[in-house]
């Protein structure tokens, strides 16, 4: 492995990461999140999500292949001491590499002027949960459904 984090700015590297979002919840949500939701997010679909959002990503490398990527950035002007984590996701064939650890901490340095830093996970995604609190992130109390995926998302939180 010759991975590399850097921001991404390539078109190479936005179809990249646009397909790292479109396999990671084909591989891990089919058994959380609505079938009829998971059928409609197409690569295309993703493309085009990947394209209007370029900012505030880092991509995750090997050679030159795109296998993660975090997307970061703040929460407005309803708390603004609050930076947030929007995703991070990585090819399932990387779990366990150290990337994913990576591409958080490489996120939370972009967040660094921040006091606090959010991020909201699917509540039956276990392995994630894990992962966030290993990082330092704990369940706030918070929940939502999100009615378009037909699951709750729990809100954890990183105070430094």
């Amino acid at each position: 492995m010759d991975i590399t984090l850097k921001e991404m700015e390539t078109e190479n590297e936005i179809r990249g990461k646009a397909y790292v979002h479109w396999k990671a919840w084909h591989e891990a949500y089919p058994a959380m999140i609505s079938h009829e939701y998971l059928e409609k997010l197409t690569l295309e679909k993703c493309e085009k999500m990947a394209f209007s959002w370029p900012d505030n990503t880092i991509v995750a490398k090997d050679s030159d292949r795109v296998i993660g990527f975090v997307c970061f950035g703040n929460r407005g002007e309803e708390t603004p001491e609050t930076g947030e984590i929007f995703a991070l996701y990585l090819l399932s064939e990387y779990y366990g590499t150290g990337v994913a650890l990576q591409l958080m901490n490489a996120g939370l340095d972009q967040l660094n002027g921040f006091s606090q830093v959010c991020l909201w996970v699917l509540k039956e995604n276990k392995r994630a949960i894990r992962f966030y609190q290993k990082c330092g992130f704990y369940p706030n109390g918070e929940e939502m459904v999100s009615s378009n995926i037909d699951a709750s998302e729990i809100k954890m939180v990183l105070v430094r």
